[in-house]
């Protein structure tokens, strides 16, 4: 005879399959006598729920989402084609929703969760301060990719990957300076931003006094407000006021290649050249960079890495691991043509 499931339950009973869940896992939401009448049937049919009635309850779902915010950030387009190719290796469908400025990253999670039967959930980009106390309320296991995180907030309580943002920032910085690079100026986040963009100017500003080099502030230029903030657009409009100016400087550090893409204009429309008149570091690794004129020197992330660890993490708390775990990576330098050394 073959075992009893979950459905079955729900039809000796005459509920649905998620009311059958929520008696098992005690929801205090549940009505207490419909409750009572769940688990005497069970006790009656020694139904022995598998894993949890919250895993049964989606058996009938693979679908892993994947929450993006900055869907237009060619960063996070390379990274969910990797997602995507995982996945579908290890037999999961896959969707991609994407998150606007506006939005609450948690709110919409919680919510697609009611909407749609979901195996898990990989949030790609965004920031959030306590996201845990929202998103334990999904019910279904998540990891945050790449999320960036506020540094006056509580440490966070669920599994997360990220880069070392602040090393980043110093080993770009670094490298200019072993270039022979004194006036480096700083394409730099919103100066609001207490997360990435803070802790890549903390790595800029450490590599400076390591070199013996001043701190300028007038070399860190911040995004505007008024447009979205890592963008081809911010990039240019941003270099343009830099360049006008009149400040000296030799070399541009951008905290993502997406942003170079706009200094790379603004320094062309300027009648000067790359690397001869204005080096250029970027951020990220992405492949475009190759393809730059001339190819972009960029701090590369382990996306690879990153992308193979944070299913990892998924599929153990799919399988009932509940740890919390924090994976932090390095980036390291990737050299191409748009750094030029300086003579002594």
């Amino acid at each position: 005879m073959a075992a009893l499931t979950i459905r079955d339950i729900a039809k000796m009973c005459g509920v649905g399959v998620s009311t059958v869940s929520r008696a098992i896992n005690d929801d205090p939401g549940i009505n207490e006598q419909t409750k009572q009448r769940i688990l005497k049937v069970i006790a009656e049919q020694k139904y022995i729920p598998n894993n949890s009635a919250r895993n049964l309850k989606r058996t009938d779902s693979n679908t892993i989402a994947l929450l993006v915010k900055g869907i237009d950030n060619q960063f996070f387009l390379e990274m969910l084609a990797k997602f995507e190719e995982r996945l579908k290796e290890l037999q999961y469908s896959f969707m991609i929703q994407p998150v606007n400025t506006e939005q609450d990253d948690a709110q919409v999670a919680v919510e697609l969760a009611k909407e749609k039967r979901l195996k898990g959930v990989i949030f790609l980009g965004g920031l959030m301060d306590t996201p845990e106390v929202t998103l334990n309320a999904m019910g279904i296991p998540y990891v945050l990719c790449t999320v960036a995180v506020n540094l006056d907030a509580p440490k966070r309580q669920c599994s997360t990957i990220s880069i070392n943002d602040k090393n980043g920032g110093y080993i770009a910085t670094d490298y200019l300076c072993r270039q022979g690079h004194k006036r480096i100026a700083m394409l730099a986040g919103r100066e609001a931003d207490y997360s990435v963009a803070r802790l890549r100017l903390e790595g800029y500003r450490q590599a400076l006094n390591e070199h013996g080099i001043r701190f300028d502030p007038e070399l860190v230029r911040f995004m505007s407000e008024e447009i979205p903030e890592y963008s081809i657009e911010n990039g240019y409009v941003t270099t343009k006021k830099l360049l006008e100016s009149g400040l000296d400087f030799t070399a541009i550090y951008a905290i993502s290649d997406v942003i170079s893409m706009g200094a790379y204009k603004a320094i062309k429309e300027a009648g000067k050249r790359i690397p001869e008149d204005y080096s250029i570091i970027g951020f990220d690794g992405i492949d475009m960079g190759r393809f730059y004129h001339p190819s972009l020197t960029t701090v590369k992330q382990p996306t690879d890495d990153m992308v193979a660890k944070t299913i990892e993490l998924l599929m153990k708390q799919i399988d009932g691991d509940k740890t919390s775990v924090q994976v932090i990576y390095d980036s390291e330098i990737l050299e191409r043509d748009s750094v030029i050394k300086l003579e002594k």
